[in-house]
């Protein structure tokens, strides 16, 4: 045995936040710290910068992953000029879910057939993801236009 198996028995693990409901002295009725993992107090210790960028890649990783299963055309983008309209897609679902994306069901339709001036006016259209994220939208339509990192 060694500490780290020592903790993961002692802390267990949660992969969502919860709040530890600790009756430790000086807890008594006060809530509890938000806490994740094997005991990550969030509340006080937060994460760092490395730990912050090794969940972005992850989170990246599995949308990609999760985009390839529900788009089969897609991953086809990553491998020549068009590849930064697939990670426009990335973007997109990153902000709001694989399934507000695959409500953008013109916008799609136009990507798989390689229009991109269609796909990114259609991006903007209806306005309500426009009015929402603003200048992240107009930049990644622009990206879906061009084909240019934005």
């Amino acid at each position: 045995m060694n500490i780290l198996d020592q903790l993961k028995r002692d802390e267990d693990f949660r992969s969502k936040p919860y709040r530890d409901t600790s009756k430790a002295i000086g807890f008594e009725g006060r809530a509890g710290k938000v806490t994740i993992g094997y005991g990550r107090n969030l509340d006080d210790e937060g994460i760092s910068l490395d730990e912050g960028l090794d969940l972005l890649q992850s989170d990246v990783n599995s949308k990609v992953a999760a985009l390839q299963r529900a788009l089969p055309w897609a991953g086809e983008l990553l491998s020549g000029d068009d590849a930064p309209r697939f990670w426009v897609l990335v973007n997109m679902a990153f902000n709001m879910g694989l399934e507000g994306l695959l409500g953008f069901h013109r916008m799609l339709s136009a990507m798989e057939k390689k229009q991109w001036e269609i796909a990114a006016s259609e991006m903007l259209d209806p306005p309500n993801w426009l009015n929402q994220v603003g200048d992240r939208a107009r930049r990644l339509a622009e990206q879906m236009r061009t084909g240019q990192w934005q």
